[in-house]
Order: C-alpha cells, then sequence, then structure tokens
C-alpha cells in the first residue's frame, strides 16, 4: 500500500528545515500529484510555518498540512429540486469508472429519497456501454432510455427528457461518450448535449459532473481543464479513491480550477459512494500517524 503524504515527509523533515529539505519536500508534494503550482505554494506555506517554529514535532508536522491543505479543496452538496426535473450529465473519458459511477449515484439518490430515477443511455459509441447501463437499471429497477448502437446522443438525451417530464420522473442521470478527451469532435458532442439540456430543463437542476480517476494523476488535471473548458464542469466524482495516499490531484483541482467535488467511489459497490467529506478525504491522503 501506497504510504500517505504525512508519513513520507515525516521520515525525511524535522525542526526547521533547511533549503534541501524544503526541495525535497517539494518533490514529495509533485509525486503526491498536488501539480507543480500547488506543491509550490504548499511547500512555501510549510517553510513559513517552519521558520516561525511551528513545525518542530510530528503532531505540529500533521496539523499544519491539514491547515494549509484543507481551504485549497473545495465539496458541494449536489444540488436538487423536489419539485422539478433534475438533470446530472456525467462525464468523463472511457476507463475512468463513469458508468459504475451512475450505478451508485441512481443507488444514492433511490436511498435518499431523490427520485424516480431515469437513466439515459447517452454513450452510444463504446462497445457494450448500453447494455451494461441496462444491466444496472435491471438491478436497481431504473427505467433506462435507450437507443441503437450508434445513435445520434442528443437525440437520446432529448427523449429522456421528454419521456421524464411526461412520467413525472424527477431525476435524470445521463451517460455521455468518454473517447478520448482531446478530440475536437467529443468536445462539439458535449456543446451540443449541453444546448439541449438547457432548452429543455426549464428553470429545473442542470448539473454537469464529471467522474475523474484518483489514480491517474496530473492526466486527471487535464481531463478537469478539457471539459470545464468545453461545457463548464459544475462538479466532480472523485472514482477508485482507496485512501492509500492518492488522489491528490484533488486539491490542484480545486485549488488551480475551482471546481468542487461532490461524491467519491471506493469501490465496486452501490454501497461503495459517499459525499465527498473533506475531513476524511486529508485522513486518507496525509495517513496514519
Amino acid at each position: 500500500m501506497k504510504k500517505g503524504l504525512f508519513q513520507q515527509l515525516r521520515e525525511r523533515f524535522f525542526g526547521p528545515g533547511n533549503q534541501a529539505e524544503f526541495e525535497e519536500i517539494e518533490d514529495l508534494l509533485l509525486e503526491a500529484d498536488l501539480g507543480y503550482k500547488t506543491a509550490k505554494a504548499v511547500c512555501e506555506s510549510l517553510r513559513d510555518l517552519a521558520k516561525k517554529g511551528k513545525l518542530k514535532t510530528r503532531e505540529q508536522l500533521r496539523g499544519a498540512l491539514k491547515e494549509v491543505l484543507r481551504p485549497l479543496l473545495k465539496s458541494m452538496v449536489l444540488p436538487y429540486r423536489p419539485d422539478g426535473l433534475n438533470l446530472y450529465l456525467l462525464l468523463g473519458v472511457n476507463g475512468v469508472g463513469k458508468t459504475t459511477s451512475i450505478a451508485k449515484l441512481a443507488a444514492w439518490m433511490k436511498a435518499n429519497d431523490r427520485g424516480p430515477v431515469l437513466l439515459a443511455a447517452g454513450d452510444t459509441f463504446r462497445a457494450a456501454a448500453i447494455e451494461q447501463l441496462q444491466l444496472h437499471g435491471d438491478r436497481q429497477n431504473v427505467r433506462v432510455v435507450a437507443q441503437a448502437h450508434g445513435s445520434d446522443p442528443g437525440a437520446v438525451l432529448f427523449d429522456a427528457l421528454s419521456s421524464a417530464q411526461a412520467r413525472g420522473e424527477k431525476v435524470i442521470l445521463a451517460d455521455t461518450a468518454g473517447r478520448m478527451h482531446n478530440k475536437i469532435n467529443l468536445v462539439k458532442e458535449l456543446q451540443k448535449l449541453d444546448k439541449i439540456a438547457v432548452s429543455k430543463v426549464n428553470g429545473g437542476i442542470y448539473q454537469k459532473i464529471l467522474v475523474l480517476d484518483a489514480t491517474t494523476g496530473q492526466n486527471a488535471f487535464q481531463q478537469a481543464q478539457v471539459f470545464h473548458q468545453a461545457v463548464g464542469v459544475d462538479g466532480i466524482i472523485l472514482s477508485k479513491y482507496d485512501s492509500s495516499g492518492r488522489g491528490g490531484i484533488a486539491v490542484a483541482i480545486s485549488s488551480e480550477l475551482g471546481l468542487p467535488f461532490l461524491f467519491f467511489g471506493t469501490g465496486e459497490k452501490p454501497a461503495d459512494f459517499a459525499p465527498f467529506d473533506i475531513e476524511q478525504f486529508l485522513e486518507g491522503l496525509l495517513g496514519s500517524e
């Protein structure tokens, strides 16, 4: 198991620290996926505390890390209107756990009396994506709107919105294609879906939720940049977060892009999913004493 950030730092740092020690600290922060800009800022904050004599013990170091990192992280409660339509467009590249996250979010919605829930199989390009979502729908007794493989994703979303409005369903979780995030066609496709969503939701809740894999480091940051520039991301689900010192990129994404985290997924089961808790996240990132 990978050591937490604090566990790695405490093996190298005691007392006021010198230039070489702080360069090593910055390297460790980079290895923890905080990104250059964020790592540099965190290191400077620790350096200031060391100069003031506030990093003389391991306990002070761990406490200082929490105090420095905490304000960099952003979390948000998922908006929901019980008296209107709630559309959540799930974004993300292939392999990040997007479809699994949709299933987990559907289970969370049902468990928290937010529904009825409808799933929209908008990823019409990936092999078996539609079937996978339909399987999740069957397991949870949730209706799925789907068309044939290769269909227009915009048509799927339009049908799902029209159907939900006709049936009085309150929540739509819409899957989207997850081809490479740097493809211009994908960006255009997402912008088309965005226009359809805006035109049909009519005063309800519309959120664009990006799913990121906690283990992919700087790739996750780049994905967040591209999707946010394309359609404006409202919040993030951090998937594959196992609380073993991974996920430092979340700090950089919140700090540098200003994006909040909504949930994190820690396993394959629907129960392995919870609202993003900053304190819990920091405990996992830093590791034990």
